[in-house]
């Protein structure tokens, strides 16, 4: 039996090595009738070898396979595995940093373009709140538009006008370079830049898509498009944290005040700056509502459902919807606060008014009291 089994894995290795070495179209269709049982029913286990799946890269040739169609296979292992598990042979993939900041509430978009012309991305969309821009060598992309950016062979840059960058493929100690390249356009520097990191992985074999992980998204490929959806949702997560934090410390500041209050029974804060906190309270809002455009959907997401798969997720990873719905009830709350300090300041105005009046009216009074006795003497 045993020989019949290993003259049976002999004569199978023998044709799919005569198959793997053809590349006419017209094996392709028999290739995939092997291939399929093998993966489904775990034919490799069975037999002592490993079949590996790949997509082709060439479609136009007649001697050529199709990109979603043909598969190759390679001999991985000719005997069984000491423990009686499967030998499969795996890609590593290709892993991709990515790190945003917000370092300004203002980027100034048009001078920038024009001192890097060179390294500017045409857009692909409507949008006119970012750009993208390239640096480094590019001679490694290849197919599809798709950037692979692995080891050196470049980075993007994506910037923002109400302050986020988002870095792609930027080692640790270059960003300082070009932060630099933005800082020069930046108006309203923070004193505490925020930062976030995320990776993305690609994987030429994966069998969907897209698939998320902890901290990581992966994709088949990476390409612009990929590149401007992933770093829409960075660039607003990242400056949706920097405006939570500034609500944050409003949130704190009103609840010394009440601190206060309950334990002296008297509100010291001068009326000029309950206003300064109104203005921040309503300008965070509104940069949140209408500079981060948190509601409005990528074009690129309309245009294809593969980056609206991207965008809907890297948006519930990061909670988007969750934390603005946080940052709103917190508003809310500065909100209350704020109109209850205003009455309480219009009630003192109004006690202080009608102090003067009083005031007012005793030393008319007294005036007139003044007089006549004044000329009660004369007649006397």
């Amino acid at each position: 039996m045993w020989r019949t089994l290993d003259s049976t894995t002999a004569q199978l290795t023998q044709t799919f090595r005569t198959l793997c070495l053809r590349s006419n179209s017209s094996y392709s269709s028999s290739l995939r009738t092997i291939v399929t049982p093998a993966r489904r029913y775990n034919f490799a286990s069975t037999f002592g070898f490993s079949i590996t799946r790949f997509v082709s890269s060439s479609v136009t040739s007649a001697g050529s396979l199709d990109l979603n169609d043909a598969v190759s296979c390679s001999v991985v292992d000719h005997g069984f595995d000491a423990v009686g598990g499967d030998d499969h042979h795996h890609v590593k993939p290709s892993t991709i940093p990515v790190r945003a900041f917000f370092f300004s509430t203002s980027i100034d978009l048009k001078s920038l373009v024009e001192q890097n012309k060179p390294n500017f991305v045409t857009p692909s969309s409507r949008m006119t709140n970012y750009v993208v821009l390239r640096f480094g060598d590019l001679s490694d992309s290849r197919g599809l538009g798709s950037v692979f950016l692995n080891g050196s062979s470049g980075c993007y840059m994506v910037v923002f006008q109400y302050g986020s960058i988002v870095l792609f493929n930027v080692l640790e100690h270059e960003v300082d370079i070009y932060l630099n390249i933005i800082e020069k356009h930046a108006s309203g520097l923070l004193p505490e830049m925020r930062k976030d990191e995320y990776e993305v992985r690609e994987q030429q074999a994966l069998n969907t898509w897209m698939q998320g992980g902890l901290d990581y998204i992966m994709l088949q490929y990476l390409n612009i498009d990929g590149i401007r959806t992933i770093g829409s949702v960075l660039g607003q997560s990242i400056a949706l944290d920097y405006y939570g934090r500034q609500v944050d410390g409003m949130v704190a500041e009103f609840t010394d005040i009440n601190r206060e209050m309950e334990a002296t029974g008297k509100f010291k804060m001068q009326r000029k700056k309950l206003f300064q906190l109104v203005g921040k309270a309503n300008s965070n809002l509104a940069d949140v509502i209408l500079k981060l455009g948190l509601f409005e959907r990528s074009d690129i997401a309309w245009k294809d459902a593969k980056y609206a798969q991207i965008w809907e997720y890297l948006r519930d990873e990061f909670e988007l919807t969750q934390r603005f719905a946080s940052l709103d009830f917190k508003l809310k709350f500065v909100e209350h606060n704020i109109r209850f300090l205003q009455e309480i300041l219009q009630n003192r105005k109004s006690d202080f008014l009608e102090w003067l009046i009083i005031a007012l009216i005793g030393a008319e009074i007294l005036l007139s009291l003044y007089d006549i006795i004044h000329r009660s003497a004369m007649q006397l």
